[in-house]
């Protein structure tokens, strides 16, 4: 389809994807928030709530792995104080000690597989649902949205930042948590085992926590900068691949690869620098961390030369210490993936609370059944969003009988593929009136109203899988010989029979293994097949030969036979036939009739009829 500048689109009205694809979502990358709070992550409640069982499952574990860690330093305690210390009790103590620490650690290996099994199970649990809400979700916007809104961008929610969202739940919330839950039981444990040593442990969290936090921010920056140039590498060759014939043709091969390749050097230097700020992080974290930890230990040992500690109770306290600083580091490390899935989630958050603008009313009118297929444009008036000042409908008005053939003609940016946009309701006009057997569009569900019409566009977008399964993308219900009495009646037959596998031949991403011609009479098989009382054809056969044309053109009149349907054709000859022609300029109608009136009155349409018959059609 072409709007009223003359941009093509879909059939859908959504701006084509194909060569922008890649660079657009390298654009999206570049626009990525950076999040310092985590609120919006908690969007992904609602999606946690869904599987309560699990989610208590996991905290459960979580808690009794943390408690089984703690009472892992008690039992330590107890095979030092009994094992080792001056005047230590006899063996059966011993192994008593023994036995224990070996109890807890049994305890804690099976707290550690349960929780790492909840845990992980919810958060493949929960990204499934968001990848399946989201796509569901874009579905149900309407091509309004995607003319504001990159489809590169709305791709790039779905994957990189689905991606972020799934590294967090997968693995960064469970150890954020758990080591959580470590740093405040082993704080807490450590101030009922020696109330001086926590003190002094007290003083040294800031010092270790500070550099963290101030450190951390050029480490995101960093981040940042690296995903966006990866994300500009990747755009480029999404492009270029996109359009490998095009470079294959021009010869541009090597400065494709060159551009390619200095874009990835680009991104490796700026992950190079990332990489190198955050070893410098970890570096001072675990240097503080551990250097606090060696002056714990001296300060312990004071008092246990002093007699205010037993051996047990200060190797008790500098296991604490050193998970507690474990945990600090371990937080720090995932602090960076936290904020970063915040503000995926910010984005992801953003596109789930789009509301498209066409969307079933609150009480909606039923179509009568079953449907006659009388059209009628009441003084319709529209723009495109985003441009009020050029309407690409002024004023239109038309009237289509049930089972009457009606063609639109005129020159590119009448508003003729508009007329099927707004019949398809994939938009509502600005004023006027669109009926359907008597029925405003607007007071019917969508869905209601397409499943009345059958689509073949000037480009009709096909699916990657068989040939019977882009035939059956018409009607899903529809048998085997249903759809191979569709491919007849297009003229389709003969081509698929001779693929390797016949209608079962997988046809390539977008069927790109068939030619135009080929991949359009499966676009019209498909239509055919559907069945549906209205037919909108919008330059059907303009990818086929003359004499496929013909052949087509004897299908399509046959599949006409019955239907009420819309045609739009630039070549004239192949509107000849129609019950009426209507000449569209500027968004109105100016000359209706047949082909034989309109040239016999020398407007627009005879002008038409001059530059593609000659002088002999006037």
């Amino acid at each position: 389809m072409t709007d009223v500048n003359g941009g093509e689109f879909q059939a859908d009205g959504r701006p084509g994807a194909g060569a922008e694809l890649a660079q657009n979502l390298s654009e999206a990358a570049a626009r990525r928030p950076r999040r310092k709070d985590i609120r919006p992550l908690a969007h992904l409640l609602p999606f946690v709530r869904r599987h309560i069982g699990d989610a208590l499952a996991a905290g459960f574990f979580l808690l009794f792995s943390t408690s089984a860690t703690l009472g892992l330093t008690a039992a330590f305690k107890e095979v030092i104080d009994k094992g080792f210390a001056k005047g230590a009790p006899g063996a059966g103590a011993v192994n008593g000690a023994f036995l224990l620490l070996g109890g807890v650690a049994l305890v804690l290996a099976v707290a550690t597989a349960a929780r790492f099994f909840f845990v992980t199970r919810l958060g493949e649990r929960v990204v499934a649902d968001l990848r399946r809400a989201l796509y569901g979700h874009v579905l149900s916007l309407d091509p309004a949205y995607f003319l504001k809104t990159r489809t590169g961008e709305v791709l790039s929610r779905m994957t990189t930042d689905v991606t972020l969202i799934d590294q967090l739940v997968g693995a960064s919330a469970s150890i954020a948590i758990r080591n959580t839950l470590s740093l405040v039981g082993g704080l807490g444990y450590m101030a009922v085992v020696s109330p001086k040593l926590a003190g002094f442990i007290v003083l040294m969290v800031p010092v270790v926590l500070a550099p963290m936090f101030l450190m951390g921010r050029s480490v995101r920056k960093l981040s940042a900068t690296a995903q966006d140039r990866f994300a500009d590498a990747v755009g480029y060759a999404g492009e270029s691949l996109d359009a490998l014939d095009t470079v294959q043709a021009f010869v541009r091969e090597r400065e494709a690869d060159r551009r390619f390749g200095s874009a990835v050097e680009t991104a490796f230097d700026a992950s190079v620098r990332r990489i190198r700020a955050r070893a410098l992080m970890t570096s001072v974290v675990i240097t503080l961390a551990f250097g606090g930890v060696t002056l714990l230990l001296w300060f312990g040992a004071q008092l246990v030369l002093k007699g205010e500690m037993t051996p047990g109770t200060l190797a008790q306290f500098a296991l604490l210490a050193i998970m507690a600083a474990g945990s600090v580091g371990a937080l720090g490390e995932v602090w960076g993936d936290v904020q970063k899935a915040s503000g995926a989630m910010d984005r992801i958050a953003e596109l789930l609370n789009a509301r498209p603008g066409i969307a079933p009313p609150a009480a909606p009118k039923a179509l009568p059944s079953p449907v006659r297929g009388q059209i009628a444009f009441e003084d319709v008036a529209f723009a495109y969003p985003g441009r009020p000042d050029l309407p690409a409908l002024n004023g239109f008005s038309l009237t289509v009988k049930p089972g009457e053939t009606v063609a639109l003609v005129g020159p590119s940016g009448a508003g003729k593929s508009t007329v099927l946009r707004l019949l398809l309701r994939f938009y509502d006009p600005q004023s006027g009136a669109i009926r359907l057997d008597g029925v405003d569009l607007r007071e019917a569900t969508p869905a209601e109203v397409r499943g009345t019409m059958a689509l073949v566009a000037q480009d009709s977008p096909l699916f990657s899988g068989s040939a019977m399964d882009n035939i059956r993308f018409g009607r899903a219900d529809a048998t085997e010989e249903e759809a191979r009495a569709a491919a007849d009646a297009a003229q389709a037959t003969g081509f698929i029979s001779a693929l390797p596998q016949g209608f079962d031949t997988p046809v390539g991403e977008r069927a790109k293994t068939l030619s135009g011609g080929q991949r359009q009479r499966l676009a019209i098989a498909r239509a055919l097949v559907r069945q549906a009382p209205i037919l909108l054809l919008d330059e059907a056969t303009s990818a086929l030969d003359a004499e496929n044309e013909r052949l087509v053109q004897q299908a399509l009149d046959a599949a006409m036979s019955g239907r009420t349907t819309l045609v739009i054709a630039h070549r004239l000859a192949t509107v000849l036939q129609a019950d009426r022609i209507v000449v569209m300029e500027e968004g109105r109608v100016v000359e209706e009739g047949t082909h034989g009136d309109l040239v016999a009155k020398g407007g627009l349409y005879a002008r038409l009829a001059r530059l593609q018959f000659g002088v002999e059609a006037a």
